[in-house]
């Protein structure tokens, strides 16, 4: 079945911002071009919001990256860095990206979900099937879940052009 996009759809794109962020430094030791991403998985469709999901650290050196998000015209909520006892570190926003996407479906014909991550199958299954959505996934294929690439409606690899979608000057392993 062909994915339907047209220049009416009111779509609301998530991205998980580490994930991306991990894939990029893991796969080809680069840092992702955000915008380009964002206008991809857009296609010509009606903007309703795009919304980053970001980790505040405790060096701060992140500031200038939100801030050119933000200069993209991408909105972002932060959340400090959770340090544990031991050691330990731990930044997601798994629970949040599901909860945002829900509560704005009713108002998106479109749910773009920016991730890989396995995770986020159960809250694909319940947008397809509780609301109507047409949901995709924008991500590397290389690091991204199988199932989740499975479950939506389309899929952008960005493996396929990774010179497109990776920032100029900081790509090592080219394709």
């Amino acid at each position: 079945m062909a994915i339907i996009k047209h220049k009416e759809q009111r779509v609301g794109i998530f991205i998980d911002t580490q994930n991306l962020y991990h894939s990029a430094k893991n796969l080809y030791k680069s840092k992702v071009n955000f915008a380009q991403v964002v206008k991809d998985a857009l296609a010509g469709r009606t903007l309703v919001r795009v919304i980053a999901y970001v980790i505040n650290t405790e060096t701060g050196e992140e500031k200038g990256f939100f801030e050119a998000l933000e200069k993209a015209g991408i909105e972002t909520k932060t959340k400090q860095l959770q340090v544990f006892a031991g050691g330990a570190k731990k930044g997601d926003w798994d629970v949040g990206i599901a909860v945002d996407a829900i509560k704005m479906a009713p108002k998106l014909d479109t749910v773009v979900l920016v991730s890989g991550d396995g995770d986020y199958v159960p809250l694909l299954e319940f947008l397809k099937h509780h609301f109507g959505c047409q949901v995709e996934v924008v991500a590397f294929g290389k690091s991204s879940s199988g199932r989740l690439i499975e479950m939506s409606d389309d899929f952008i690899d960005l493996d396929d052009f990774p010179k497109k979608y990776l920032l100029a000057g900081r790509r090592q392993n080219r394709k």
